[in-house]
């Protein structure tokens, strides 16, 4: 599962590594500490170092803490990942110069075909699943069953929320448009000047909302018409339907 990032931080067993043995995970743990992460001081790992104690588990989670890692040390698959993707950074942070030079894969093949990144994707593989469930925590999305449904979700996030068009869009400051209160009846007095002006505007305010409603509900009406439109006819059955 992890074989790819073990071989690029040259360990010394990436094709065996199994992270359900216990002792090969907490002793790949401190590999990544001593020799690529760092973060402690070499006096501070003494209760990381010490991988037969009972007390292992605990000094692993704050040792994740510490690192402001998303996952606990009850999540061995998923912050085993992070830590190979932080140690795979850190790598190449320190080697700059060694890998920017690299020719990049596309560059090997057919210059005039552009190479599709997701073309050799395999949603069934163990890589896949850490990767898009270590997202979907990070950006505080619902779990599914379905890891493709994740990766939708992710990327319509991104694209909705985190795209430089969309932060752009959030940073502009929108202005209303003016509104004359006196010519807006309220339908009811409460008795007071100034109470009748906040009724009023809170009225605005509510259609407004309403109207946004309205938009949201209408969107969700033409997604779900696309999903079931055409549907196919079973002659047979005498229904019409999927």
């Amino acid at each position: 599962m992890f074989r790819r990032k073990l071989t690029a931080l040259d360990y010394h067993n990436p094709g065996d590594f199994d992270c359900t043995d216990e002792t090969q995970y907490r002793n790949c743990v401190v590999w990544l500490e001593d020799q690529k992460i760092r973060h402690y001081k070499i006096e501070d790992r003494g209760n990381l170092r010490n991988v037969p104690s009972s007390d292992w588990p605990a000094a692993y989670q704050k040792y994740l803490q510490d690192l402001s890692c998303p996952f606990g040390a009850q999540e061995k698959q998923e912050s085993v990942d992070w830590l190979l993707g932080l140690a795979v950074r850190y790598e190449y942070g320190d080697n700059v110069d060694k890998y920017k030079n690299c020719e990049p894969l596309a560059a090997s093949g057919n210059s005039d075909k552009t190479v599709d990144p997701l073309l050799n994707l395999d949603s069934s593989s163990p890589d896949f699943k850490a990767g898009v469930t270590a997202l979907v925590n990070i950006l505080k999305i619902q779990r599914h069953d379905d890891y493709l449904v994740m990766l939708k979700a992710i990327r319509i996030l991104i694209q909705e929320k985190l795209s430089p068009e969309a932060i752009s869009r959030a940073s502009q400051s929108t202005e209303g448009i003016p509104v004359a209160l006196d010519k807006h009846t309220l339908g009811f007095d409460t008795g007071d000047a100034t109470l009748n002006e906040a009724a009023k505007i809170l009225r605005l305010l509510h259609i407004e909302e309403l109207r946004e409603l309205q938009t949201r509900i209408n969107e969700a009406i033409v997604a779900v018409q696309a999903i079931i439109a055409n549907p196919k006819t079973d002659y047979r059955l005498g229904k019409v339907g999927r």
